[in-house]
């Protein structure tokens, strides 16, 4: 056992929950949150029958209420003394887009996706500075490649991209790494709660001169999910980059997310982009 310890964020199902597990496997002692703990119950008894329960510790956290993510994280610098990693995967899908969706559903995206990494990322880090921690967020091949109908959530991803991207060579003059993690399709409870409605009729009402646009693209999608990677696969990469001795910037979580943002990056693991800004702020 290590005796190190992660807080992760969103860990009631899919990648955070494999990557719970994953984490106390590999001996960390992790501190899964959640916003509603009533839903840990598939994660205690996933960690049971793993044989890791004494190394999983479940903990109310909101990403989007910074004083939830305080009170959180001094709880647990408070028991366990330090705290040697964050994850931050908690996140939220959505299907639409501008004209008949309004602003509004993108600030609540945003919210989430984005200012919710910044909340725990900005709470942690004093902690990080002080053990020499590591910062990993899941983000998605989305915050590379834009995709119809999700411009918020691709904004949302291109957002925390930016930032951590922008901050990575900052913080490692202080000790602290800095990984983003893109999985590309993964199958889990995130695709069914995106809000796309079971009902085509009433989804092609809502989208009004998009529906047949909309509807072409959930048929494609619908394709590349039969194929998608599995949860357990994708939280595999995830602690992977946990346990490296020197994580990558940019880290795809399969080949066929490796193929889809090489379509853009030049510099698919991010050391390129590394080796220039981090001269910017050496000393």
């Amino acid at each position: 056992m290590t005796g190190r310890t992660v807080l992760i964020t969103g860990t009631s199902s899919g990648i955070g929950l494999r990557t719970a597990l994953g984490a106390a496997r590999a001996g960390w002692h992790v501190i899964a949150t959640m916003r509603d703990t009533t839903k840990a119950g598939a994660l205690e008894d996933a960690a049971a029958e793993a044989g890791v329960t004494e190394r999983v510790q479940v903990r109310k956290l909101d990403v989007t209420e910074p004083a939830s993510v305080r009170e959180c994280l001094d709880a647990v610098v408070a028991e366990h003394g330090a705290l040697h990693a964050l994850i931050n995967n908690a996140g939220s899908g959505h299907v639409g887009t501008l004209e008949t969706d309004g602003v509004e559903a993108v600030r609540r995206v945003m919210e989430v996706n984005f200012f919710g990494v910044l909340n725990t990322t900005s709470a942690a880090l004093p902690h990080l500075r002080a053990s020499g921690g590591r910062i990993l967020t899941v983000s998605s091949v989305g915050g590379v490649v834009g995709q119809p109908f999700n411009e918020a959530y691709c904004a949302a991803k291109f957002a925390v991209e930016g930032y951590l991207e922008s901050l990575a060579p900052v913080a490692a003059t202080v000790g602290v790494s800095v990984t983003l993690i893109e999985p590309g399709a993964v199958a889990s409870e995130f695709v069914a709660n995106v809000g796309i409605p079971d009902d085509r009729a009433a989804l092609a009402e809502r989208m009004g001169p998009y529906a047949p646009a909309l509807d072409a693209y959930l048929t494609r999608t619908a394709g590349a999910f039969a194929t998608a990677q599995s949860a357990q696969d994708a939280a595999a990469v995830v602690v992977e980059a946990l346990t490296a001795e020197q994580p990558a910037l940019r880290v795809q979580t399969s080949d066929g997310a490796r193929a889809f943002v090489s379509s853009k990056l030049a510099d698919p693991d991010g050391s390129r982009v590394l080796g220039m800004t981090g001269t910017w702020v050496a000393g």
